[in-house]
């Protein structure tokens, strides 16, 4: 059973009724995603620039978030002690004056359909979390 070479994804997206840049600028500080991204976990430490600590879900790992830039790219990667990366990659671009939050969700090797779509829900979840957060 090899890897897949393409994984199925799901592109779950948001918009939200704050300037781009406001929202950018609060996505891009790791120390704002416990406010709203139960899913990602909590207990968030900084360990060196772009990388923390946090207790996920699956357990502690650390979570590798991007270098603040000015394209939008809020990825960030969840690393466990053994095993590969989980890359999620999410942008953030202009909507008329607001903005739109794409995240892309994998489905990873050995991760079911069921798995999927309770990934997709939190996600969706969390999302919703950080509309009503900003637009607060």
């Amino acid at each position: 059973d090899k890897a897949m070479a393409v994984h199925r994804a799901r592109h779950i997206g948001i918009g939200i009724d704050r300037p781009v840049e406001e929202v950018y600028a609060f996505l891009a500080a790791p120390v704002n995603f416990p406010r709203w991204a139960e899913g990602l976990g909590h207990g968030f430490v900084p360990v060196e620039g772009m990388t923390w600590r946090a207790e996920t879900p699956m357990g502690p790992m650390r979570i590798l978030f991007s270098e603040p830039n000015n394209h939008g790219v809020l990825d960030h990667a969840v690393i466990p002690e053994h095993g590969p990366a989980m890359h999620n990659p999410m942008r953030v671009v202009a909507n008329g004056g607001g903005a739109e939050i794409v995240f892309t969700l994998f489905q990873r090797d050995g991760m079911s359909d069921d798995e999927m779509a309770r990934d997709a829900a939190m996600v969706s979840r969390d999302l919703a979390a950080l509309k009503a957060l900003l637009e607060s």
